[in-house]
């Protein structure tokens, strides 16, 4: 029977893992710790609730440890993340990312309960470059590239970091698996329909409602402006829990892994985007894409989530070869990129209207 801890539990994946894993036979309990209230959506989706211990904090600081360590968990879920850069905080944001994320690293390696870590990344920070091609599909044993996009950059420290831990409690006799996730753009009816917050798909597909901002960033896009060479990737939100239920319940073949998380097939271009939308595509050099980016971030004080650098990952390609995952495990993903961006089916379809 495992206990598993779980960082980020009402997050998007964090929530998701919650509901999927409470009901798994062979799951006792699951001590999950944000610093939002508990998911609501909890409450209706058909969760065992009685195995879900629910702490409010931040993982930054240390006053959750003693709690979490007296439940003994041997398995630790970490998908905590401030992904949406805060205006004017990146001290702050830095403390809650990266430092949290040390502080939950030095947790799972001394516990001695725990035998199990997996980490929760982001194909980002292979590095949205003009070099970048569609064809080439980044691998896991390509190294990952500064950036100044702080979430990309955060998380490609926040790997260097756990790498050398592990490689200090290697040399200690520790014997816990580590498995990092590098995951595409995730997408789903649940994320689409319920989670409705500012964000690529909500706002080509005119979701955004409620602001000034939002009704003006509509209108902004009443076409979708694309680069010759920009592309994305979208994995499921039923794969991404799926490829993390593989993880966490087989023991891995390698005590250390990285895996990316994203189906095999064609990437999504600019022009399935707009049909997927029933917009028109109009072509744009990357440096408009640049200069509104620099305005919207500045003039809305970050209301617009348009940070520095962040205009790369709306420019030009990151491809990766999701396949790792199939070839050494057997999970065949169930949606490709194109289909996962727009299909209403899956475990939350119900969502969907």
């Amino acid at each position: 029977m495992n206990t598993i801890f779980i960082t980020g539990g009402a997050g998007y994946v964090g929530a998701m893992l919650l509901d999927v894993f409470s009901r798994r036979a062979d799951v006792k309990k699951i001590v999950a710790l944000d610093k939002e209230p508990f998911p609501e959506f909890l409450k209706e989706s058909g969760a065992d609730l009685s195995k879900i211990h629910f702490i409010v904090g931040n993982i930054s600081d240390t006053a959750w440890q003693k709690e979490v360590a007296g439940f003994n968990p041997n398995i630790v879920i970490h998908t905590a993340w401030q992904i949406r850069e805060m205006y004017g905080k990146k001290k702050l944001q830095w403390k809650w990312n990266v430092i949290g994320s040390d502080i939950v690293f030095d947790f799972a390696f001394s516990i001695p309960s725990v035998k199990k870590l997996i980490h929760f990344s982001t194909v980002a920070s292979y590095g949205a470059f003009s070099s970048n091609t569609i064809e080439h599909r980044f691998t896991e044993n390509e190294p990952f590239r500064k950036s100044t996009y702080l979430y990309a950059e955060e998380k490609r420290i926040s790997e260097e970091h756990l790498i050398a831990k592990y490689d200090e409690v290697l040399k200690k006799g520790a014997k816990v698996q580590v498995a990092v996730i590098r995951p595409a753009a995730i997408t789903g009816p649940r994320g689409r329909f319920m989670r409705i917050r500012f964000g690529l798909q909500s706002a080509l597909s005119g979701k955004l409602k409620g602001s000034f901002i939002y009704n003006l960033i509509s209108f902004m896009v009443s076409f979708v402006p694309t680069t010759k060479k920009w592309c994305r990737q979208f994995i499921h939100e039923d794969d991404i829990v799926g490829v993390v239920e593989t993880l966490t319940f087989t023991n891995l073949k390698n005590n250390f892994d990285i895996f990316n998380a994203c189906p095999a097939g064609s990437v999504v271009t600019g022009q399935d985007m707009a049909k997927a939308v029933n917009k028109r595509a109009i072509s744009i050099h990357p440096y408009l894409i640049r200069i509104v980016f620099f305005f919207m971030w500045n003039g809305t004080l970050g209301k617009v989530p348009t940070s520095r650098g962040g205009w790369k990952s709306y420019s030009y390609p990151i491809a990766v070869d999701g396949s790792k995952i199939t070839k050494m495990y057997g999970y065949n993903y169930s949606w490709q990129s194109n289909e996962a961006f727009v299909t209403k089916d899956g475990r939350y379809s119900k969502y969907a209207v």
